[in-house]
């Protein structure tokens, strides 16, 4: 474990998420203001997750305002593409939605000599959607389970295979579910599979999308449909229902404050990570980045997309370990 996870480890909550034990609702004020840097030039490259791919658009375009003249270019095919594109040097930025498996930051060791660092950037909240003409009012993580998995290993007694089984009438009740998923490239399919279905498997039914924007067009398209993304995709054609714990317990619906304060069940960091050799000093490019990405400025944007931000006592220690003034 690198010194920046040990950080991480250091301020984070129990419950399997790591996160922060004072994430932001908003942008926290005590935030540093970005001031441009001199002698900033170049390429600088960013392959990983789909889910970042929006996020990692908008911080590009509000670094393009210090730096017109440095090239940004993003590609967000899935959180497996990021750790070989660093390994093999063919991207500067490896965002993620799930923190990278031990054999891929073994390869990367292998390689370099040294671990990948790892950067919490912002932390999502992860939606089960629906039709926005669904009427479900909430859903546990036992029923989500039974709905999308074949093995219910999160409690479920029985299989849910109809909107009925959930309590839903009239014309709803015998209505089947289509089911809308992320393909297995994903973080967030990853994410969803370890802590929705208590590491089980997926339903044969599911319908695998490339991306998140079609998961939320299938649902939106599909009176029956229910699927799950990050929460910056959601649009007014579906509803982000919301979800308890367990059976019995509290539902809480996808904000920022349920997730700042640990209430909603399916919150996660998002991540980016970089090449740091130890004994080092970060390349002036990526560097600036990372800095703007922890400025206000940067986390403004996360707030504007739709994701918790971090205070600015998590930021100014990721500094510090990355050396970064």
């Amino acid at each position: 474990m690198n010194n920046l996870k040990r950080l991480i480890a250091a301020i984070s909550l129990t419950s399997g998420l790591v996160m922060p034990v004072s994430l932001m609702a908003d942008v926290d004020p005590n935030l540093p203001d970005y001031v441009r840097a001199s002698g900033v030039s170049g390429n600088l490259s960013s392959i990983g997750s789909d889910t970042l791919n929006n996020l990692m658009t908008l911080w590009a375009e509000e670094f393009a305002k210090f730096y017109p003249n440095v090239n940004v270019q993003i590609q967000g095919a899935g959180s497996s593409t990021a750790p070989p594109a660093l390994t093999e040097g063919t991207a500067m930025l490896a965002p993620m939605s799930r923190p990278m498996r031990q054999s891929e930051i073994q390869e990367f060791e292998a390689r370099h000599g040294y671990q990948p660092t790892e950067l919490p950037v912002a932390v999502d909240m992860l939606a089960v959607y629906v039709n926005r003409d669904n009427p479900i009012e909430s859903l546990s993580l036992p029923q989500v389970d039974a709905i999308f998995s074949a093995t219910r290993r999160c409690g479920a007694e029985a299989n849910v295979q109809r909107w009925g089984d959930l309590g839903l009438t009239g014309a709803w009740a015998n209505r089947d579910f289509t089911l809308y998923s992320r393909n297995a490239v994903s973080g967030t399919y990853g994410f969803f599979k370890d802590n929705a279905l208590c590491g089980g498997d997926f339903k044969s039914s599911i319908n695998e999308q490339p991306g998140s924007s079609s998961v939320v067009q299938g649902v939106t398209e599909s009176i029956n449909g229910i699927g799950y993304s990050g929460i910056g995709y959601r649009t007014s054609g579906v509803r982000a229902v919301p979800l308890a714990a367990a059976d019995g317990a509290p539902a809480f619906e996808a904000t920022s404050e349920n997730a700042a304060s640990g209430d909603y069940p399916l919150a996660r960091y998002l991540l980016i990570y970089i090449n740091k050799h130890p004994n080092r000093e970060l390349d002036p490019v990526t560097r600036e980045f990372v800095k703007m990405v922890y400025s206000k400025q940067g986390q403004e944007v996360v707030d504007r997309d739709g994701y918790v931000t971090l205070p600015a006592a998590l930021a100014q220690r990721v500094l510090e370990q990355l050396g970064i003034e």
